[in-house]
């Protein structure tokens, strides 16, 4: 009996990295969960804007209100699909698969990250889209009474906070690995979070100050108020909670899957 000795070439490029992240985007919808998910949230935006267009009183009948409503409602869920995605590979045990046909899991990450990074421009693309059609159908009802003027700071606080939206997610999906804790952990700080600090500023005198110093929320508000831009002391509070709810969990994050034992 004569055995066969295979010698692997450990110098090889492996998976092309473009090729990884097609793979991770088409892994965010493939699923019965990702399609119906992401089904679900384009149906309530067009809903909440139909509904918007319709009973919303004069005055608010214009694109920029439009889309405002579009990216916040998308840009809520997408952190969701990011944490599905990311998860799904503990969860639905499909890790040691990924990570058998690329051992380096940096890679992996990087396809992943460049993967939710893409999907959130391409969905902030379609929330303007929608609130096109949107604006289009409340000229209708309204006998053309609406407005198509946008701020040009808009588009790029959109992007902005989509973009940091998604980190936050992606940030903890890879710090618990678990899509249950993950979407009920990014629920308590996308809506519990600010809500409780919302009271503790009514009730305590000088807390108000306090909070854009630590509530990664509340530091965004000035991209969405005002003139759409941050002075110097804005965007300090949003470095500062940046790198307390986005940073640390993102590098604590990555730090563990690329540890972690996969089975």
């Amino acid at each position: 009996m004569s055995t066969t000795m295979t010698t692997i070439d450990t110098g090889r490029h492996g998976v092309p990295l473009p090729r990884l992240i097609k793979v991770e985007i088409r892994k965010s919808f493939d699923t019965r969960a990702g399609r119906w998910f992401s089904a679900s949230i384009l149906i309530i935006c067009a809903l909440a804007l139909a509904l918007f267009a319709i009973f919303a009183e004069p005055g608010f009948y214009d694109y920029q209100e439009m889309a405002s409503i579009a990216g916040g409602i998308l840009g809520f869920f997408l952190p969701i699909i990011l944490i599905m995605l990311v998860t799904a590979e503990w969860g639905q045990r499909t890790g040691l698969v990924t990570f058998t046909l690329e051992p380096r899991r940096s890679r992996v990450v990087v396809a992943k990250l460049a993967a939710g990074t893409l999907i959130s421009l391409a969905v902030l693309a379609l929330a303007f889209g929608i609130a096109t059609l949107a604006t289009a159908f409340a000229g209708v009802i309204r006998d053309g009474d609406v407005s198509w003027s946008m701020d040009s700071n808009v588009i790029l606080n959109f992007v902005l906070a989509n973009i940091f939206g998604v980190l936050v997610g992606f940030a903890i999906a890879m710090l618990l690995m678990n899509t249950a804790a993950a979407i009920v952990v990014y629920i308590l700080y996308s809506l519990v979070l600010p809500t409780v600090l919302g009271i503790l500023s009514a009730v305590i005198d000088g807390f108000a100050d306090i909070v854009p110093w630590v509530d990664f929320n509340t530091a965004q508000e000035p991209l969405f108020t005002g003139d759409f831009k941050l002075d110097g002391q804005e965007w300090a509070q949003l470095a500062v909670t940046g790198l307390i709810w986005l940073v640390i969990p993102l590098t604590l994050g990555i730090w563990r899957l690329l540890r972690a034992e996969v089975k």
